[in-house]
């Protein structure tokens, strides 16, 4: 047969696909969430995410050594109080836990890049990411105590804060009280386009952080929306966040493609929990081979246009780039 096109030509030999390929990852572009509470000694297993715990002080600032040891420069912090209130008064603590969380890490491992979660979900007693009235959350009174929260942050040594309460106008707040205080230089990662989704619940074993009544769909967006996506990271880009993210991830591919194509600010997407879950499950069944579904899982992701991916399998993903399985 007579073919003068073959696309099969660039795909003879492993030298020649490496080559060619239009999508490439590097661990540079991972972070990996840590879950860090009170006490001393701890590291307990969370039972729905297999291989991830919940860490005292002591034994984070341990794990955080095997983080550096994989490859990973960057880790996403959350906190886990032992006291909550109905405003969320620990989250911005001077003494709490994830503000003392940081001071430890940074002068244990200074040369890790240490983002912080910037939500009151996990330090309200009623589990929502707000100041409620009545039963409702009070956005704009939520923005104050949001602001205070993430300079708490700054000031204990995050490199940067990314907000993910979904509460509108937090993005400006929080960089007007950064600016204010003489951290202009602090990037804002904003979870701009997070759904109210059902791949959350192992996090909320992990954080307890389920709400104690209702859900969270007045703040966070309908899932049959695109459009909706495309304003929300519109508004946060001119509110001043420097990185949008989409979240969750693998189910809003499309959804990452077209906010990546519409923003001119890098893209970061969430592996979340349910996900993390579904693999570690279907490759304890042997179903499927774990390392192969998250590596092929993570250049999807890229290839939609993610440029930073968070992701419980950051340490395993570190690995395989080093072992020249994906690239």
């Amino acid at each position: 047969m007579e073919l003068t096109k073959r696309p099969r030509r660039l795909r003879m030999n492993q030298t020649l696909r490496s080559m060619v390929r239009e999508t490439r990852i590097s661990a540079d572009a991972l972070v990996y969430p840590m879950f860090v509470e009170e006490g001393s000694g701890k590291k307990e297993p969370i039972e729905a995410m297999p291989g991830q715990y919940r860490y005292s002080i002591d034994t984070f600032l341990e794990a955080l050594q095997e983080v550096e040891d994989a490859g990973v420069r960057s880790i996403l912090l959350f906190g886990i109080p032992d006291t909550k209130d109905a405003c969320g008064s620990s989250a911005y603590d001077p003494n709490g836990i994830v503000q003392r969380a940081l001071r430890a890490a940074k002068e244990a491992h200074p040369n890790l890049y240490y983002i912080t979660d910037v939500c009151l979900c996990e330090y309200t007693s009623h589990g929502h990411c707000g100041i409620l009235h009545g039963q409702q959350v009070d956005n704009d009174e939520t923005l104050e105590v949001l602001a205070k929260t993430a300079l708490s942050h700054v000031e204990a040594g995050a490199d940067m804060v990314a907000p993910s309460d979904m509460m509108d106008g937090r993005v400006a707040a929080i960089r007007k009280m950064l600016d204010d205080h003489g951290h202009q230089d602090v990037p804002i990662m904003s979870y701009a386009v997070k759904y109210s989704s059902a791949f959350y619940g192992p996090f909320r074993e992990a954080a307890g952080s389920a709400p104690s009544f209702g859900d969270r769909k007045s703040y966070q967006m309908d899932f049959h929306n695109r459009r909706e996506a495309l304003r929300e990271a519109a508004l946060d880009v001119e509110e001043g966040a420097d990185i949008i993210m989409v979240k969750p991830g693998l189910p809003y591919l499309d959804i990452l493609r077209e906010v990546t194509d519409a923003v001119d600010v890098p893209t970061a997407t969430y592996c979340v929990s349910g996900e993390y879950a579904m693999i570690k499950a279907a490759a304890a069944a042997g179903y499927v081979d774990e390392a192969a579904i998250v590596c092929e899982s993570a250049v999807a992701l890229f290839r939609a246009g993610a440029s930073i991916l968070i992701t419980y399998f950051a340490k395993e993903l570190a690995g395989y780039l080093a072992e020249g399985r994906i690239g």
